[in-house]
């Protein structure tokens, strides 16, 4: 709610702050005692909610915690759709560290052809083998990616195979989910993202029964230096369960603007709306939540502000 407020203002760091600031107040409140695994860390330049954070009341088990508190701050900058807040919750331990690699190579798609894709294998493969599982012909599937320059390739081949393409400016977990879910009009997700995204999206992956595959992708020689220092093996293809480990995986998501996943926050003269996705890796129950929030009455216990100036004038009149 309080990145809503700066929806469509043209200002992402903005939006990106009062975000921040009001996920790192809410988790303060949680009975856990978490530690930011994947957070906002250098490239996001954030103060809060930075890897390696304490997170949570402390009274309650010890936990990795992921957050992305704008999935897409330039769509929210821009009033464009899918924009989420996200945040996703496991035991202490069962998270990949990327270890301050940025991006990563990605591969997400469904339950119905989680065994039969691999990211190593050609486009057309991957394709075929997506339509196949859906009953369907390649020119039934459609691929997101995000809207890059180092797209360009992969688009070409994914076309050549009579597919069609859903080009994303931002929204890597959104995108990963949707391709996870019947209904949304995505049925895989190619290219490369950010590594922190992969692992959030890991966590949903669990919940929803796809798959993520995934390889680590330095951006230039200094970040590879750094990946091999690491320990990481950079030829390694990542699973899920590479990503996030066990069962025991939590993963909730609202909606900033609105999109083919969630629907985005509204504001009426005192009243706000958002839509949730709130879903657990164990029983694979998925759950959506439409709450309607009293901003008088929330206003006055609440750690967030959500109000306008002018409401309050409004709530004292």
């Amino acid at each position: 709610m309080s990145a809503g407020r700066w929806v469509g203002r043209g200002d992402k760091n903005g939006a990106d702050r009062a975000a921040v600031d009001a996920m790192r107040a809410m988790t303060d409140t949680l009975p856990i005692r978490g530690v930011v695994v994947i957070g906002e860390g250098e490239k996001d330049e954030a103060p809060m909610l930075h890897n390696g954070e304490e997170i949570g009341s402390r009274d309650g088990p010890p936990c990795d915690v992921a957050v992305d508190p704008i999935d897409g701050t330039t769509l929210t900058a821009k009033g464009m759709g899918n924009a989420i807040s996200v945040l996703a919750v496991s035991p202490a331990g069962t998270m990949y560290d990327p270890s301050a690699v940025f991006y990563m190579d990605k591969l997400v798609t469904g339950p119905d052809a989680a065994d039969a894709v691999d990211i190593e294998a050609p486009v057309a493969h991957n394709v075929r083998v997506v339509a196949k599982a859906k009953g369907g012909e390649p020119e039934d599937v459609t691929v997101c990616m995000l809207d890059r320059p180092r797209h360009a390739r992969l688009a070409d081949e994914v076309r050549e195979t009579g597919a069609r393409i859903r080009l994303v400016s931002d929204g890597d977990v959104a995108g990963a989910v949707m391709a996870a879910r019947d209904g949304t009009g995505i049925d895989l997700l190619l290219g490369i993202g950010g590594t922190p995204e992969g692992v959030i999206a890991a966590c949903a992956l669990k919940c929803l029964g796809g798959v993520i595959q995934a390889k680590l992708a330095p951006r230039d020689g200094a970040e590879r230096e750094r990946a091999l220092a690491a320990g990481h093996d950079l030829s390694r293809v990542l699973t899920t369960n590479d990503l996030v480990a066990g069962e025991e995986a939590f993963f909730v998501a609202t909606g900033v603007t609105d999109g083919q996943l969630l629907r985005g926050v509204r504001y009426g003269r005192l009243a706000a709306t958002t839509e949730s996705l709130v879903m657990r890796a164990r029983s694979g129950t998925v759950r959506f939540v439409l709450s309607e929030h009293k901003l008088d009455r929330l206003g006055a216990y609440s750690v967030v502000e959500y109000r306008h100036h002018r409401e309050e004038r409004e709530f004292s009149a």
